[in-house]
């Protein structure tokens, strides 16, 4: 009894801990893209220098209160974000909008890329750790690394070259035709934005079939990547654990090899890949910027990469400061997890 209470009272201080410590790491983020963003001027000025006479541009920065020393701009910029206000865009759409309607896309585009890294990446690193040293071990490891060294837009042009322009198997970009993007964004009780719960939830067999071959490329291309990363951990930590003592006792005791390794070794060298899962989410998202825009994915790394086209630096602020934020959110749920999963990373 005393035990657990000391296992329960471990796991709320370091969860308690994590959860305190996302304050100043998303505060530092934020100013930091702050601060940077400002280095390149006002952004009425970045967005629109030259398409507005200089009176009408100034008349716009003192609205927006751009004339104002830097630090009076900053803290009502963080005054603004903790009441949920990521600001404005040049053509005068709020950020949060933009944030709810096109961050769903990516959320959806991040969960079949981690669909392919734990397809590909899991039983492939368990293959090389068996075939220790061995041809299977070689190619695998190659494998994974030419897809962990990869550019994602690379891998995507060649994955568009081979399955939509040589093979006509898939559509080379979008999330949806056209037709089924309408009926899914306007023809639902409740638009998610997440089209492959919109298609289930319209409830069309043909939709939910064309909204899947949408997201296996751009699937495909993201996951990869972090599949290389996966089979790497897995493999490393499935040789480690097997030369641990308690694998040694089980063969002692002729338990069969098969078994060794599924039910005693494996599990344990999972562990490392849940740890190490907060860290891919940020690379996750950071891959989206060039995954959606290499197929046209319209989430918030494609929106991005387009406000940087126009110079929009205060819709460049808004999404990384929201993508800082689901990331430190996601690595404080991948603690939780961990923290479950592994007892001894509360002590």
């Amino acid at each position: 009894m005393a035990s657990t209470q000391s296992s329960t009272k471990a796991l709320l201080k370091y969860l308690g801990l994590r959860l305190v410590l996302i304050i100043p790491t998303v505060w530092i983020l934020v100013s930091v893209v702050f601060f940077l963003l400002r280095v390149t001027g006002d952004p009425i000025t970045a967005a629109l220098g030259g398409r507005l006479p200089p009176d009408q541009i100034e008349a716009r920065k003192q609205a927006a209160g751009y004339n104002d020393p830097i630090l009076v701009q900053y803290f009502r910029f963080l005054g603004d974000l903790l009441q949920g206000d990521f600001g404005r865009t040049a053509d005068n759409r709020t950020i949060s909008s933009i944030l709810i309607e096109y961050g769903p896309a990516t959320l959806e585009l991040a969960f079949w890329a981690l669909i392919v890294a734990f397809a590909i990446g899991i039983p492939l690193g368990r293959l090389a750790a068996r075939y220790y040293n061995k041809l299977p071990d070689v190619l695998i490891r190659s494998f994974a690394v030419l897809f962990y060294a990869a550019p994602v837009f690379f891998v995507a042009l060649v994955l568009k070259l081979v399955f939509s322009v040589w093979l006509g198997w898939l559509p080379i970009s979008g999330r949806a035709s056209t037709q089924v993007a309408s009926v899914l964004e306007n023809g639902v009780q409740t638009n998610t934005h997440i089209y492959i719960l919109n298609a289930i939830q319209y409830g069309e067999p043909a939709y939910i079939l064309d909204v899947l071959k949408h997201a296996v490329l751009p699937g495909l291309a993201l996951g990869l990547l972090t599949a290389g990363v996966f089979i790497r951990l897995v493999r490393i930590n499935l040789l480690q654990t097997l030369r641990a003592d308690f694998v040694t006792a089980a063969r002692a005791r002729g338990v069969p090899e098969k078994d060794v390794v599924s039910k005693h070794a494996f599990r344990n060298a999972l562990i490392p890949v849940v740890t190490v899962m907060g860290m891919q989410i940020a690379m996750l998202l950071a891959g989206a910027i060039l995954t959606e825009t290499s197929f046209e994915w319209q989430g918030l790394g494609y929106w991005l990469s387009q406000f940087l086209i126009a110079r929009d630096f205060v819709a460049v602020q808004g999404i990384v400061t929201a993508i800082a934020v689901i990331v430190a959110v996601a690595s404080f749920l991948i603690d939780l997890i961990n923290a479950l999963v592994d007892p001894r990373v509360r002590y």
